[in-house]
């Protein structure tokens, strides 16, 4: 009997545990609560009253008030052009209320977050863009690693350490 309620109360302190510990998901904030936010993951909920398109193919959704002064406007979401077929047709989201999750960075003048994929608006994350870094001078059709890892080139051409040659005969008795 005592070891199913030593169980029973184990099973509870770990479900109280778990909860503490996984939380709820965090609220969305305000553009304006956002800028203070620069480098984080969040969610933001903002209405969008105009979408912007420059000659280059760069969007913008607008989320400041028509009545607010472009320069006063501190907070944006940039949609880039290479992104278009991913992130999808912007204009449906014109005077509506939005939630967008990204990540917040400083763009030139303001703070702001970019769109690159329609599943940030369901609370999915952007779309991955590996580091150009990493990638300079790598074909997937080489046989060399991607990245110049000391640890995997080979040092020498041969193992010193436990070389046939070197290897000691033990007198047998």
């Amino acid at each position: 009997m005592a070891g199913r309620r030593s169980i029973g109360v184990a099973l509870c302190v770990l479900s109280a545990s778990v909860s503490v510990f996984a939380g709820k998901p965090q609220p969305c904030v305000t553009p304006d609560d956002a800028v203070k936010m620069l480098n984080r993951d969040i969610c933001i909920s903002a209405h969008v009253y105009d979408v912007v398109q420059l000659s280059d193919g760069t969007r913008f959704l607008d989320l400041c008030s028509p009545d607010i002064p472009d320069d006063r406007c501190q907070f944006t979401v940039l949609s880039q052009r290479d992104d278009r077929a991913e992130v999808g047709e912007l204009g449906q989201y014109r005077d509506r209320d939005v939630q967008i999750r990204g990540t917040v960075e400083r763009l030139r003048w303001r703070s702001g977050m970019v769109l690159s994929h329609a599943r940030q608006f369901s609370g999915g994350p952007p779309k991955f863009r590996p580091n150009p870094r990493l990638l300079r001078g790598f074909s997937g059709d080489q046989d060399k690693p991607p990245i110049a890892d000391p640890n995997l080139r080979q040092h020498g051409g041969r193992r010193s350490f436990m070389n046939s040659r070197e290897l000691v005969k033990i007198p047998q008795k």
